[in-house]
């Protein structure tokens, strides 16, 4: 079924807020992984111990998020049919290890990809600090299938940044996923039983549960700040990852990243034992 476009496109910014702790900001960094290393690597640490808190980047996104979208009936969408297809993080200025942040969240692009394919909607967040001063802007594609055909603009060609294939890349990171890491992630926000019911997982189609999309972003933000930002994280300036395969508890993911020029790189994240691409046309941009 078409998704309705004008009730859609016509929905006001959705205003959040959010009060986080510093056990707040501890729990999703041990949601994405942190600390595992922090006995033989001190940089990690720092996100899991109070003393001298750090923020992980990657926390902007799950800050103020508003009521889901799509489960508004007049949009005339079946929210088992969207998928999370690709995020986007623009850092303007670092978080605090505790604090209120507020957002706005609006519908900033809706494709139609023809009748009986998918529709894309893009979704853009912009977060604040307590003192006015914009931190991030989030941003949020989904796929809905199924759900074209309602008259829309087609949309940009894909344009995504690419691993080059005439090299090795510059720099791998590994890092192992636990058995139970869906259970420690999901307390930072996303409650989606497909990341822990085996049954709800049976009925999206997967022989077990599989880990949140942005658990995933999480874990790559986490080797992006080891590869390029010294694992500061006042370094990072952009993060942008497309979803192209589940990555399941128990996986060990392979960031593999390329420079592109000063400042900037390119990145995928693999995993290796399944022969598959979790994450693809990864972009990133620091200071050097």
């Amino acid at each position: 079924m078409a998704l309705n476009y004008d009730v859609l496109r016509s929905r006001p910014a959705a205003k959040a807020s959010q009060r986080y702790s510093r056990k707040d900001t501890i729990l999703y960094a041990l949601g994405v992984g942190s600390g595992q290393v922090a006995g033989s690597d001190s940089r990690e640490l720092k996100f899991v111990y109070e003393r001298d808190l750090a923020v992980l980047p990657t926390m902007a996104a799950v800050l103020a998020a508003p009521r889901f979208w799509a489960s508004d009936p007049e949009a005339s969408i079946d929210t088992k049919d969207v998928m999370h297809s690709a995020q986007t993080l623009v850092v303007h200025k670092p978080l605090a290890p505790e604090g209120t942040v507020t957002a706005d969240t609006v519908i900033s692009n809706i494709f139609d990809k023809g009748a009986g394919k998918s529709a894309v909607v893009q979704l853009t967040r912009k977060l604040w600090d307590g003192r006015g001063d914009l931190m991030a802007v989030v941003g949020t594609t989904m796929f809905i299938r199924g759900a074209g055909g309602f008259g829309g603009e087609r949309g940009p060609p894909r344009d995504h940044d690419t691993a080059p294939d005439d090299r090795s890349a510059d720099a791998t990171f590994d890092l192992p996923i636990r058995p139970e890491q869906g259970l420690v992630y999901r307390l930072s926000g996303d409650d989606n039983p497909l990341h822990v019911d085996p049954i709800a997982a049976k009925a999206a189609g997967f022989d077990r549960p599989i880990l949140h999309g942005l658990c995933t972003y999480g874990f790559a933000g986490r080797a992006i700040l080891h590869l390029f930002c010294g694992c500061e994280p006042r370094r990072l300036r952009r993060f942008d990852a497309r979803f192209t395969s589940p990555v399941y508890p128990g996986d060990t993911l392979r960031i593999e990243a390329w420079r592109r020029g000063p400042g900037e790189a390119v990145f995928r994240c693999l995993v290796p034992v399944r022969n598959v691409i979790a994450i693809d046309n990864g972009y990133v941009e620091f200071t050097d």
